[in-house]
């Protein structure tokens, strides 16, 4: 193994340790919060780590989260989470120039809006033996809050992938 996957690995691994923590850390404060901050490491991830790493992290975030008991409580939806989580970090992991960043960024996030929703609300809200209250709650949590966590976590990517690359390279 070469230095470069020995990188890889350790950025991949360090990005997945932070993502934990930080669901555990943001659970109280809503998923506003706590979404921004996934969908945050997800782009540093797909920024710093490429598609593979990036991909490793998107999926095995929500596995990470349910057994932390951050969001939804219902199995079935956590591959459906990490299909829309591995969706926004393969479209952010195309883009590598800071400008092309900036393009892939509101696409990726609606991409993953979109697949989150359909899965969830469109698909698993109709086959599952759910009741109407949660039904409601999911319908609420992966629609437009979805999109908004979405680009809020690749606007702080944005700002945070400049320094760590440089931090990186100075050291």
């Amino acid at each position: 193994m070469n230095n470069q996957n020995v990188r890889l690995i350790v950025r991949t691994a360090a990005m997945l340790a932070l993502l934990v923590v930080l669901q555990a850390a943001t659970k109280a404060a809503g998923q506003i919060v706590t979404g921004s901050c996934v969908n945050a490491v997800l782009a540093v991830s797909a920024w710093m780590c490429g598609v593979w790493g990036a991909l490793a992290v998107a999926v095995l975030s929500p596995f990470a989260a349910f057994l932390l008991g951050v969001g939804p409580q219902l199995i079935a939806v956590v591959p459906a989470i990490a299909v829309g989580n591995a969706v926004y970090a393969l479209i952010l992991s195309r883009a590598r120039a800071p400008k092309g960043r900036l393009i892939a960024s509101p696409i990726a996030a609606a991409a993953k809006f979109l697949t989150l929703y359909l899965l969830v609300v469109k698909l698993l809200c109709s086959v599952l033996p759910l009741n109407e209250k949660q039904i409601a709650t999911f319908s609420a949590m992966f629609s437009w809050p979805q999109l908004v966590t979405a680009l809020i976590g690749a606007a702080v990517a944005l700002l945070i992938v400049p320094v760590l690359k440089k931090a990186l390279r100075d050291a």
